[in-house]
């Protein structure tokens, strides 16, 4: 039989095929040819009457540009894509011919923003898709490919902002606890592009956008930015994050020029009729088709949340309670005082962590009768957020597998031993790339700390350090690293807990 590891592994896998780029576009986007060539987006036809341009930007957008390619033809005219420096080099090397575009194709590819970090590569594409989209017609349909790490390679900084300048900011937002939709309402509100930018320079053209969505509840505004959809905030909202973190008296002179000269309101909605906006993957789509091979593997399967998110040390505390409160069911032992506790707590961390859709009532209720023999298995997704203390290496989600190790560690020193069964949990990101690491996360099991202690290496004095990638490279040969290699694709994170019997 398979081990728990490999089952995890596999559900993992599953869940980031899923919203991979050439089963995503085929399955959302059609060509209809004939007299009258159309466009099908989820069986919504879009006439090309004149000619059909392709923008794209992000990190998943040259797998996604090469099926759009691929389908679209002889229709397409010409194309312009800005992706992460080395992609193409990366995809190449990972054997992954089906994510690039043919040596003759129409669409022109910019690689930029080195680190995901905004740089003048990322600025030079930014300015062709402006050039390219102020130039369309009534008649014209511009196709736009968006997925995350969209805003990076798409920095077009209000003049006479320098892009310097803006970086600069958003550094100081995030070294301060910003979280990434703050810090994308500020990038907005200072970007010629996002916030609807893009899609107010191509009017009158019909846009039509493609999202791969890698943002906590889908945001159209906030994916990549928002660069097709009517922003949903104001110069007010900017103003107010970089006062509560305290930058608005040492911010440069062009920007406070900018926010001062800036309109007050958002954009009116009805000035994007001519765009529609189609999410094609999301988190919540690979957690649905993880589920379904979970189920087939025979555990019985229950998804948390699409929306996982907060400070990466409570939600590992989230995860280690639910664990606790699985094996007391299973162990039937579910009636006690000490369930009663357990779910105490974890009904607060919920409450505290606003987790949005986390139904724990009803999750409890399909924990009821569960004996020993049964297999769980417990999905959730979304991304925490990891404030960095120290100087080593890792990611949020090696830092939460790691977190929850030494919870679980902790837990077992303090409850009786019965019904524990054999336990695993992933944590995994769908781009295969976990913070500056080559790991895309970990693997963890309750015994994970205590055999660490026996190779004299210590968690704690890991995890002050934010140096879980280094533990993980050190503990047992790197066994418990999920390498993948990079997958193409980006639908934040994955996290998985497996508990069957021993």
């Amino acid at each position: 039989s398979m081990s728990l590891r490999e089952h995890a592994l596999s559900l993992f896998r599953s869940a980031v095929s899923t919203v991979c780029p050439a089963p995503m576009m085929k399955r959302a986007l059609k060509l209809q040819g004939g007299g009258c060539p159309q466009l099908l987006v989820r069986g919504q036809a879009f006439p090309l009457k004149r000619d059909l341009y392709l923008v794209g930007f992000g990190k998943a957008v040259l797998g996604m540009a090469a099926a759009a390619e691929e389908i679209l033809g002889d229709h397409l005219v010409r194309g312009i894509i800005t992706v992460p420096l080395g992609i193409k080099e990366s995809l190449q090397q990972a054997g992954m011919q089906e994510m690039l575009l043919k040596p003759h194709s129409k669409i022109q590819v910019f690689e930029g923003a080195k680190n995901n970090l905004p740089d003048a590569e990322a600025l030079k594409g930014a300015v062709a898709i402006q050039q390219l989209a102020e130039g369309l017609t009534a008649d014209d349909l511009l196709l736009v490919l968006i997925s995350g790490g969209g805003s990076a390679l798409l920095p077009s900084p209000i003049p006479p902002i320098l892009l310097e300048e803006k970086e600069k900011l958003t550094k100081m937002l995030a070294a301060r606890g910003a979280a990434i939709q703050e810090l994308n309402i500020v990038r907005k509100t200072l970007s010629v592009l996002k916030g609807g930018g893009l899609a107010q320079l191509a009017y009158p053209a019909r846009v039509v956008s493609l999202i791969l969505s890698d943002v906590i509840g889908d945001p159209l505004d906030i994916i990549a930015s928002g660069p097709t959809a009517a922003s949903s905030h104001s110069v007010q909202d900017c103003l107010q994050i970089l006062t509560k973190y305290n930058l608005l008296h040492n911010l440069p002179k062009s920007v406070e020029t900018v926010l001062s000269s800036s309109p007050t309101k958002p954009t009116a909605p009805e000035n994007y009729s001519h765009v529609s906006n189609f999410i094609i993957g999301s988190n919540t789509l690979a957690l649905d088709e993880a589920k379904h091979q979970a189920e087939g593997l025979g555990y019985t399967t229950l998804v948390l949340s699409a929306a996982i998110h907060g400070e990466v040390g409570r939600v590992a505390t989230l995860y280690c309670q639910l664990i606790r409160l699985v094996c007391l069911c299973r162990a039937s032992l579910g009636d006690g005082p000490l369930r009663e506790e357990v779910r105490g707590n974890l009904l607060q961390l919920a409450a505290e962590l606003e987790i949005p859709g986390l139904d724990l009532a009803k999750f409890l209720q399909a924990l009821q009768g569960l004996g020993p023999e049964r297999a769980v298995c417990i999905l959730a997704g979304g991304e925490p957020t990891v404030q960095l203390q120290g100087t080593g290496k890792g990611g949020r989600n090696q830092e939460l597998a790691l977190r929850v190790g030494l919870g679980l560690h902790r837990a077992q020193a303090a409850s009786s031993p019965q019904g524990r069964g054999d336990i695993i949990f992933l944590s995994g990101g769908t781009d295969g790339q976990d913070g500056p690491t080559e790991a895309a996360g970990a693997f963890c099991s309750p015994g994970l700390v205590a055999e660490a202690l026996q190779e004299g290496l210590d968690v704690e004095t890991f995890l002050s350090n934010n140096d879980s990638y280094t533990f993980f490279s050190q503990f047992q040969g790197g066994h418990h690293l999920l390498v993948t290699g990079l997958t193409g694709t980006n639908v934040m994170d994955i996290h998985a807990i497996l508990i069957r019997a021993m």
